[in-house]
Order: C-alpha cells, then structure tokens, then sequence
C-alpha cells in the first residue's frame, strides 16, 4: 500500500501488485484501503510506480523552465491558472527537495534519456533550502508551516537570473508540463502499470490534486486532441530537448485516432 502525504488529507492508495501478489491479497488490500475511507488503485509494481512516475516529468520541466529563466512566482501563478491547487515550485516545497532529488535519480537510471533530471533541485539540496520542512526552500515557511514570500536568497542559490518571458515562451509553459504528463501516461498504459485510463486520472487527481475541472491528465489530453500533442511534443523534441520526444504509446494512439476514453 503506497499512501500519499499528508495521509490524513490525501485520500488515494496505490494498491501495489508484484509479479507474485495473487488476485486474494489484492482483494483483501484493495477492500482495506476503502474500509480506511481511502480511495484504492491497483498499480502494477515498477520504478515510481504510477503517480510519482508521472508527477516527476511535470515538476522536473518546471526546474528546467526556471533554468531557463522562468520567472518562480509567475510560473506558479501560470499553473494555478490552469487549475492546479498549487504550483511546481509550491508543490515541490511540500514534497521536500530532497525527496524529489531521490526519485528523480531513481527514474532517471530507470527510464534514462527521457528522465534526465533537472540540475537546479540538486543546489537547493546542497544549499539545505528543503522546502518546508527546512522552513525555506523556493519560498519561506513560518514556524507552523504557512507559506510566506519567494525566498530571497533562492535566484543566487540556483544561479539562475529570472527573465520576464515573451508571449510565445510563456504559451509554451502550461505544454510543456503537461504533456510529459501525458506521454509518460500514454506508455504507463500500454505496459499494464494501471488498466485503463480512468486509473490514471483518479491517480493524478486523488493523489497530486491535478486540475480535478479538466477530469485529470487524460481527459485533458483528449480535450485538447492526442494528434496536436504529439505535434507539439514533436516541435518541442526538435526546439528543446529530445526529452520530448513523443513515446511509440501516443504516438500509435494519435495515428489510430485512438483516444484515451472511448
């Protein structure tokens, strides 16, 4: 059982299943993660499992976006817009840098090329900015937890200068973050980590607060069309990174004209 913090907020388990786990001890753990008021999903064991497999691609191209010089607050405000109930760099103050800095290597030596992470989380672990267990990470944190300002000392730490982006940048930050979402989702599927779509956007939504109005990341991308995702993921895959690169699972989908729900 893979519980999400804070526990007592978070209502989604990750039902894990092992190559050994019988049909029973799923049952039995599935039935027990709702008698403890939660919301299960039976996840098939790997690297991240499901959520934090896909959560990490979102929050790592976030760091890359500050990298680039994304202005920190806008960028949050730009997520929050999209009708997330928090920003990356809020969200990665909750989770711990130090914890994310740990799964992104964890994925990266699973899934390689694809899962490179982003260099920036590393210096706030080396400059102990932990988040808010540390009391200051991107932001400061009061002595009972409630967010203050953008920490002062958080541009000089990263060595990044922030850049008021241009209109064209800025309408590629909501893509960007998404629609690795999306990709990873895509392949998540087709290797049986959860059995249908529907999983995946409980997952996401219960367990990481995705944009509950847009129905979670799948619904999202059938909103918004799998063939114009891959386009964009493609553009993106030539203009940024490979990292990009739209997986063989999509990329099959769109060219069926396959979407997520049927």
């Amino acid at each position: 059982m893979h519980f999400f913090n804070p526990v007592h907020k978070m209502p989604l388990i990750e039902v894990i299943r092992g190559e050994k786990t019988g049909d029973r001890a799923t049952a039995v753990t599935f039935e027990l993660s709702k008698r403890l008021g939660k919301t299960p999903i039976v996840v098939k064991d790997g690297p991240g499992f499901l959520v934090n497999r896909l959560l990490m691609p979102y929050l790592n191209e976030a760091a890359y976006l500050v990298a680039e010089g994304a202005p920190i607050e806008e960028l949050d405000k730009e997520v929050r817009k999209f009708g997330m109930p928090m920003g990356p760099a809020t969200l990665l103050d909750e989770v711990g840098l130090d914890v994310a800095v740990k799964v992104g290597k964890i994925l990266h030596e699973a899934f390689g090329a694809r899962a490179v992470p982003c260099a920036l989380n590393a210096r706030l672990v080396d400059g102990k900015l932990y988040g808010k267990k540390a009391s200051k990470g991107f932001y400061l944190y009061d002595e009972k937890g409630k967010q203050g300002d953008l920490n002062p000392e958080i541009y000089r730490v990263l060595g990044v200068t922030p850049v008021s982006p241009s209109s064209a940048q800025k309408a590629d930050w909501i893509p960007r973050m998404m629609y690795p979402i999306v990709n990873e989702a895509a392949l998540c599927l087709a290797e049986g980590i959860v059995g249908d779509a529907q999983d995946v956007d409980i997952g996401m939504i219960f367990g990481t607060g995705f944009a509950p109005f847009r129905g979670g990341p799948l619904r999202y991308a059938d909103s918004v069309g799998l063939s114009n995702i891959v386009a964009k993921l493609d553009e993106l895959s030539k203009k940024v990174s490979p990292r990009f690169t739209p997986s063989p699972a999509l990329v099959e989908r769109a060219r069926k004209g396959q979407a997520f729900y049927s």
